[in-house]
């Protein structure tokens, strides 16, 4: 089944788009890979040293992401740890608010993307913060209103694979075949989103999102196949249990086993990487582009 799904695409030429994003009217190229910085304005991240609370610290953060060569800021203010606590939408907004404001007044030309599964809380970091990429990580499963505000906001919007919620997804890792899974749930969300006009799509597999950590690593060796969609591919990975468990250490030690995973999906079609450590995904960005380009 799997097989025929991308045969069929290719078949079909359904997915003839180039590799960029429209942001606020431009054309952003991914020729080269993008690096996401992760700025978590949330008190209880899996991983302590990136939470930013206090105005002073969200303002060094991002003047991190970008001095160290950050494409765009991530901003999430509803931890998706394994069997996080719900959080309303108001306070997820009230937790938005300080680091969206300051992107807004002192770094206007940063591309910001907001981490949200809520259609009104995407809605008012666009409109009234100046966000330019929305990052679902339920697929729209959880909202309904999502791919609908998308598609009237025009901005790109980042489809994650995930069962679930942050607070059930590790029991729900049974499948059958995970990845004819996940092809077909990119295949059929695509359509949708396409079909109300949603034309910049970023493709995240979700790496620690529902999945074992057999089946992350499954994943990461699939990864080059879902570069069959002709979409942004982005890589999550930084610091995650995949690493720490698999190592026997901790998040707080995981930059090594960060950075190779990292040049692993950088070798095997990833477009984006989203990273609490900025400096070391440039970096090997950059060394792969030199070995690719001599």
């Amino acid at each position: 089944m799997w097989k025929n799904i991308t045969h069929q695409m290719r078949v079909n030429e359904v997915e003839k788009v180039t590799k960029s994003l429209n942001i606020k009217g431009y054309l952003h190229a991914l020729d080269k890979p993008a690096v996401m910085g992760i700025l978590n304005v949330t008190p209880d991240s899996f991983y302590g040293l990136s939470r930013k609370q206090s105005d002073a610290a969200i303002h060094q953060r991002i003047a991190e992401i970008l001095d160290e060569g950050g494409t765009i800021v991530d901003v999430g203010g509803y931890s998706s740890r394994p069997d996080a606590a719900d959080v309303s939408e108001a306070e997820e907004m009230q937790r938005l608010i300080p680091a969206l404001s300051c992107l807004k007044d002192y770094y206007p030309d940063a591309i910001v993307s907001v981490d949200t599964f809520r259609a009104e809380i995407a809605r008012r970091a666009v409109e009234e913060y100046g966000a330019a990429i929305i990052n679902d990580i339920s697929g729209g499963e959880t909202d309904g209103r999502m791919f609908e505000v998308a598609a009237a906001l025009r901005v790109p919007y980042i489809l994650m694979h995930m069962r679930g919620t942050p607070k059930t997804m590790q029991q729900q890792t049974d499948y059958a075949d995970m990845r004819e899974e996940i092809m077909l749930y990119f295949a059929e969300k695509l359509r949708t989103l396409q079909l109300l006009g949603v034309n910049d799509i970023i493709l995240d597999p979700g790496f620690g999102f529902s999945k074992t950590l057999e089946q992350n690593y499954e994943l990461m060796r699939a990864l080059n196949e879902f570069t069959v969609f002709g979409r942004p591919l982005l890589a999550g990975i930084s610091r995650k249990s995949m690493i720490y468990k698999f190592l026997n250490n901790t998040p707080d030690e995981c930059l090594n086993g960060t950075t190779v995973l990292n040049t692993f999906a950088l070798l095997n079609g990833a477009d984006i990487l989203r990273v609490h450590d900025v400096k070391a995904a440039v970096e090997a960005i950059k060394i792969i582009d030199k070995l690719k380009n001599r």
